[in-house]
């Protein structure tokens, strides 16, 4: 057995503020990807998947909900004989390792399934992000359901505020200079704490006075900006977001990159912000100049998302 392939995603901008409905534009990024697959014989990472997915096929069986219905006699029947996720998006990176393995359990056990080819209404791609929240929780505790909702459409998307999400057509690539980039940190991290110092940090109303104010303002800027292909001004709302989660978003960025996240300000040769929930993974990077930004950066391990 092998199923359909199911990409990583990145959530481009609106991380932290998508919890407190600001704006959000999430993209599918092709060069990780996983599928369910099964083999007789187990060992190393596919048996660890295995164990995973029997935990995950538990958590749905109890799951008290009328929004989706799975095939559980199918489910049971694979994982006895010997299904796990084979995948290489990488755990703990901030880039949907969770999402394309919910995205695809979705897609071969859920009965009366809304599939891509439908005419995606909007009450149908909110109904597919609560199902995915529902079921990604098992990971994280609490899930906005966008991750695995990126991976199964395999499309853009735009989130204008909780109650309203759409497919966006994002400009084409182009040959120029500039760029955005994963900066690899080389550190795992882990989505439910950030989220827990998140949501303690929201009992403040600096921090609650911030987020409306600077943080949301600045990341409606860039994805209008992105959206539009206004690039000048585009760098000029990075830099300004960048800034703004140096002060207020420190502990989600590790200690170690704290100089270099600095650096990006004051040169202009990059400026960095959160891919995910932060705390490790990756870190996402915007350069006008990205033959220049790798330079800056030399030493550290960058990958290329997009070409302006």
């Amino acid at each position: 057995m092998k199923g359909p392939l199911f990409y990583a995603k990145i959530l481009l901008f609106g991380e932290y503020g998508i919890i407190k409905d600001s704006k959000g534009l999430a993209i599918p990024f092709n060069a990780y990807r996983g599928a369910l697959k099964s083999a007789s014989n187990l060992t190393g990472e596919a048996e660890k998947s295995n164990q995973n997915l029997i935990k995950l096929y538990q958590y749905l069986a109890d799951l008290k909900t009328d929004l989706v219905h799975f095939n559980l006699v199918d489910f049971k029947k694979d994982l006895d004989n010997g299904m796990y996720f084979d995948s290489s998006i990488p755990q703990g990176y901030g880039i949907g390792s969770s999402g394309a393995l919910v995205a695809s359990i979705y897609d071969k056990y859920a009965a009366d399934k809304i599939t891509v080819l439908e005419n995606l209404t909007r009450d149908k791609l909110l109904k597919l992000k609560e199902i995915f929240s529902l079921m990604e929780s098992f990971f994280h505790g609490k899930s906005s359901g966008l991750d695995p909702l990126n991976s199964y459409l395999s499309l853009p998307i735009l989130i204008n505020s909780k109650e309203h999400i759409e497919p966006a057509g994002i400009p084409s690539q182009k040959e120029g200079k500039g760029a955005v980039f994963l900066l690899d940190s080389e550190i795992i991290g882990e989505t439910e704490p950030m989220v827990n110092i998140f949501m303690n940090k929201m009992k403040n109303e600096g921090f609650r006075k911030m987020l409306s104010e600077e943080f949301s303002k600045y990341t409606d800027a860039c994805i209008d900006d992105f959206l539009h292909g206004n690039v000048a001004s585009l760098f000029g709302n990075v830099k300004n977001l960048s800034k703004v989660v140096l002060t207020n978003f420190k502990p989600m960025i590790p200690t170690a990159f704290h100089k270099v996240w600095e650096h990006g300000i004051t040169s202009n040769d990059y400026y960095l912000k959160l891919c995910g929930s932060g705390g490790g993974g990756y870190i996402l990077g915007f350069a006008q100049d990205y033959e220049k930004a790798k330079v800056s950066l030399q030493g550290y391990k960058l990958e290329l998302v997009y070409r302006f």
